[in-house]
């Protein structure tokens, strides 16, 4: 009876081995290096502004969690967060819907000039949010605006945009209309990548538009919907750009507190309560990460 013979050991160099792992460091350690500046560092300072609180005698001194005490018993935090909690919940699938709509139409083949109308509704995109901002803010100027101008020539008395009771929708259509072409981009191109073998065999089967659309497309693209709902979701709890540049335009329905990023900005930069406001931006942040972390745990389970 033989006995079988392992093979020879394969000896490997120690230096080999090291220079191997440290050769994938030299590749990301720019990159973490930059990361480490620009991204963690300043959580890590805002952490440690919001346990201290500036007072006239002694400068800053250490209060723990009393900040974030403070900031649960702020009537004006939980406005801002109400406030931008409803314009997430009513803009973003108003938005992803006209999105998806427009991405499964030129996705069709059906719509005639789609390259150029894909191009069109992209382009809002490109134009910068101040820009797109004083742009529809002048629009909606009922004395030396569109809306004033139709009012003018038409007679009607079309309610203005900027007052208290409309101006958040207003912001949801400044919103909308600058990141739909953003969206449909991202339906798109999930589109664009579902096997042909599935349309063949739904048009053997008899299948319709509807059909395809609610069998093959839309469980295809979910993994897209959840990646444009988690960045719709960040971007809302975000909203700062468009209620800054048109509390100059309607200083009497944007106030300083109207958005949580707002109010933050508002106390730091005008108010001198760094540290206070230290603490809504960390709260803000927590906030945001459990929402997209919910949103994108239901959407694997979904897919799965």
């Amino acid at each position: 009876m033989t006995q079988a013979v392992a093979p020879p050991a394969i000896s490997v160099p120690v230096r080999r081995v090291r220079a191997r792992s440290w050769s994938g460091w030299a590749f990301v350690g720019p990159f973490m290096a930059v990361f480490a500046l620009v991204f963690l560092a300043p959580i890590v300072y805002s952490i440690y502004l919001s346990l201290f609180r500036k007072q006239l005698v002694g400068g800053n001194s250490f209060v723990g969690i009393e900040n974030y005490q403070r900031a649960l018993e702020d009537a004006q935090f939980w406005s801002a967060l109400g406030r931008v909690a409803v314009f997430l919940v009513v803009q973003v699938p108003i938005m992803l819907g006209i999105a998806l709509l427009v991405a499964l139409a030129i996705d069709s083949g059906r719509l005639y000039g789609r390259n150029f109308f894909r191009i069109s509704i992209f382009l809002p995109y490109a134009v910068p949010a101040v820009v797109a901002s004083l742009m529809w803010g002048f629009m909606y100027g009922t004395r030396f605006g569109l809306v004033g101008n139709i009012n003018d020539a038409f007679g009607v008395s079309i309610p203005n945009p900027l007052s208290p009771d409309l101006v958040l929708a207003a912001i949801g259509n400044i919103v909308t209309w600058e990141f739909v072409g953003y969206n449909m981009l991202i339906f798109y191109s999930a589109l664009r990548v579902i096997p042909t073998s599935l349309y063949e065999a739904a048009q053997i089967d008899g299948a319709g538009q509807w059909r395809v659309i609610r069998a093959i497309k839309l469980p295809a693209i979910r993994g897209a919907l959840v990646i444009a709902t988690i960045f719709s979701i960040i971007g809302s709890f975000q909203l700062f750009n468009e209620p800054s540049i048109l509390q100059n335009l309607a200083p009497n329905a944007i106030t300083t507190y109207f958005t949580p990023n707002l109010y933050a900005y508002s106390l730091s930069f005008s108010g001198q309560q760094y540290n206070y406001s230290a603490t809504i931006a960390i709260i803000m942040g927590v906030i945001t990460m459990i929402v997209a972390y919910v949103v994108q745990l239901r959407g694997m389970r979904k897919e799965a």
